[in-house]
């Protein structure tokens, strides 16, 4: 059933039609913040302080994709300078040079003018170079996130770009590409930070894996290759059979507690963050917030059938 659900409902999470109708549902919101920590850089921060009391780790994402509006874009940059002012006050920013932070910022290069019609990849860059300058000086991390195939090229041009200043900046690799064992071997050197993740957009099968079973053994291939590599590996699941086998690839490579993490998105799974936190290891939490949730929180229920049932017996009132 859920194979059946997963194309039709992100079909409509690029649907503008069915954006205005969801959105302007007043029981929307209420079960969005299961999922999204508010609108405001305050609510953002609020969560993060939350989770690093409870021995978890963040990266805050400031929600919006598929500007072609500079203005748009300048503003989702002066977003997260904002964001990122109010995250480096907080002690968790200060840590040993080195050491794994705490705190880091997720952002789409498309929400930063990735797809304006004119010079789109420069722009994005450039807004992306100025997020990673304010995050250097903060004390914070920078992770750029995976969109749909068309803007994987020049996503990781930019982040090879960027990482000559920046060398500490994350990217993400979506395992049910089918690209991504190729891109895992170029991107697992030294200094390196990938997200492996197993892809949350409609791809084309001349692309990508569209059978689960596929996609998952895909992704033990890409997390083997990342674990046997000079990188930092960033586990992000939240399947029981992928965090197990995760723990016995980080033992044969021998890693250290700080040498690897898991990541879960914010509302998901959260007693088995603790468990894994509570246990020693690195966790980080992915919070999202703004205005702008109806695209990912879409992406969310196509992931789970769990969570589009917890969505409609809200709206029918059964929550």
């Amino acid at each position: 059933m859920s194979a059946l659900l997963r194309s039709p409902l992100l079909a409509a999470a690029r649907s503008p039609r069915l954006e205005r109708a969801i959105t302007r549902l007043p029981v929307s919101r209420s079960v969005v913040a299961r999922f999204v920590a508010g609108t405001t850089t305050a609510d953002a921060v609020r969560t993060a302080e939350t989770l690093l009391r409870s021995g978890r780790f963040v990266s805050i994402d400031h929600l919006g994709e598929d500007t072609t509006d500079l203005a748009a874009a300048e503003a989702t940059v002066a977003q997260y300078l904002d964001l990122i002012d109010a995250l480096g006050r907080l002690p968790h920013a200060e840590v040993a040079p080195g050491a794994v932070r705490p705190l880091e910022v997720s952002v789409k290069l498309s929400a930063l003018g990735q797809a304006l019609p004119r010079d789109g990849h420069a722009v994005a860059r450039e807004h992306a170079r100025r997020i990673c300058a304010a995050a250097e000086a903060a004390g914070l991390w920078v992770t750029v996130d995976a969109e749909d195939h068309t803007t994987t090229d020049s996503t990781l041009a930019i982040v090879r770009d960027l990482r000559a200043d920046y060398p500490w900046l994350g990217t993400v690799l979506q395992a049910y590409l089918r690209r991504t064992e190729d891109d895992c071997r170029a991107l697992a050197g030294p200094g390196s930070r990938i997200r492996l993740c197993k892809g949350a957009y409609d791809e084309p099968a001349a692309v990508a894996f569209r059978d689960r079973a596929e996609v998952d053994a895909s992704y033990l291939r890409c997390l083997a290759i990342l674990t046997a590599g000079s990188g930092y590996p960033m586990i992000a699941s939240h399947d029981p059979a992928v965090i197990a086998a995760a723990g016995v690839a980080v033992v044969a490579a021998q890693r250290k507690t700080e040498e690897y993490e898991y990541q879960m998105l914010y509302g998901i799974r959260a007693d088995e963050q603790q468990r894994l936190a509570d246990a020693g290891n690195h966790v980080r939490v992915y919070i999202p917030y703004g205005d702008q949730w109806y695209g990912y929180f879409m992406r969310r229920l196509a992931e789970r059938p769990a969570n589009l049932g917890f969505f409609l017996r809200a709206l029918a009132g059964g929550r």
